[in-house]
C-alpha cells in the first residue's frame, strides 16, 4: 500500500513523479532517505517520490512505496533489465511526467530543468563510451504509458533483446530512438563524478574534484562510492582522487 505522498503546494504547476528501485541487498534504505531528501531539497515544482522494492523497512514516511512492478518474464541475471517495467500502459497509481533516478547518485543543484525541457524522452548519454549513441538510464524521464513499445517489444522478444543488447539502457536507447524519440540531457545538467569531476591524471594528485557550474547530478558508477568520494580515495594506484566535501555534504544533508 502506498504511502501519503509529500506534495509541494508552493505551484500551480501539474504535478510529477521522482521514482526510484530498490531491489536485493545492494543498496539499503539510506540511499532512498538520502535520494529523497536531495530531490525534496532541490525539486521546487509539486511532485511525488516513490520507491519501487520489495523491502520497505528503513525508508522514510515520506516516500511514497509501491511493489516492484513485474516484467511478466523469467528472473533476468542482470536486474537492471526491470528498469524496462516503467514503461507498460500504467505504473502504480502514477500518471504524468516521470523522472528515473539511480539510487547511487547525489543531486547537487536543482532539478527543476529536467521537467522544463521539451522532448517527450530524454536520458544521459554514456559516459564510458562518450563517442557511441548509447544512453546512461541513471537519469531518464518520460511520461507514463507514452512508449509502451519499448517494454511490449522488450517482452515479445526477451532472448533476442538479450542477444543483441548488453544492458537494459542499450537497448532503451535504440527502442527510443526507434520509436523517433531519443533526446540526450544537456551534457553538464548529469555528469559522471569520475570523468567529468575528478581531474585527469597526473592533475589528480593535487587538484580537488569539482563539477561543471551547470550540473545537478552527479552519478557514479563502481568506485569510489558517494561516501567515499566525499573523503578521497581511489580503486587504482594511478586514480586517486583528493577528498570532495561538497559530495558529503549534499549526500548526508539532513541526516541527523
Amino acid at each position: 500500500m502506498a504511502r501519503p505522498a509529500q506534495i509541494a503546494t508552493k505551484s500551480a504547476l501539474p504535478v510529477v513523479n521522482v521514482i526510484c528501485m530498490k531491489w536485493g541487498t545492494k543498496y539499503g534504505p539510506e540511499y532512498v532517505n538520502r535520494l529523497f531528501r536531495g530531490v525534496s531539497r532541490h525539486l521546487n515544482r509539486p511532485h511525488r517520490f516513490v520507491c519501487f522494492t520489495e523491502d520497505a523497512s528503513g525508508i522514510l514516511p515520506g516516500v511514497e512505496v509501491f511493489p516492484l512492478p513485474d516484467l511478466g518474464l523469467p528472473p533476468s541475471p542482470e536486474r537492471g533489465w526491470l528498469k524496462l517495467a516503467t514503461f507498460g500502459p500504467t505504473l502504480g497509481d502514477l500518471s504524468g511526467t516521470t523522472l528515473f533516478l539511480d539510487l547511487d547518485l547525489v543531486i547537487v543543484g536543482n532539478l527543476d530543468v529536467f521537467f522544463e525541457l521539451p522532448a517527450p524522452f530524454y536520458i544521459m548519454r554514456d559516459f564510458k563510451r562518450p563517442g557511441s549513441k548509447v544512453g546512461n538510464s541513471s537519469v531518464y524521464r518520460f511520461d507514463i504509458g507514452a512508449h509502451t513499445q519499448v517494454l511490449s517489444n522488450f517482452v515479445a522478444d526477451f532472448e533476442g533483446a538479450r542477444r543483441r543488447h548488453r544492458n537494459e539502457q542499450e537497448y532503451l536507447t535504440q527502442a527510443a530512438e526507434d520509436l523517433g524519440v531519443l533526446a540526450y540531457w544537456p551534457a553538464d545538467l548529469a555528469v559522471s563524478y569520475k570523468k567529468r569531476c575528478v581531474p585527469l591524471f597526473p592533475l589528480n594528485f593535487w587538484k580537488a574534484p569539482t563539477c561543471p557550474t551547470d550540473t545537478r547530478i552527479v552519478v557514479f558508477h563502481g568506485r569510489p562510492k558517494p561516501e567515499e568520494a566525499s573523503e578521497g580515495t581511489g580503486n587504482k594506484w594511478y586514480r586517486p582522487a583528493l577528498a570532495a566535501p561538497w559530495i558529503g555534504e549534499a549526500w548526508y544533508a539532513g541526516e541527523t
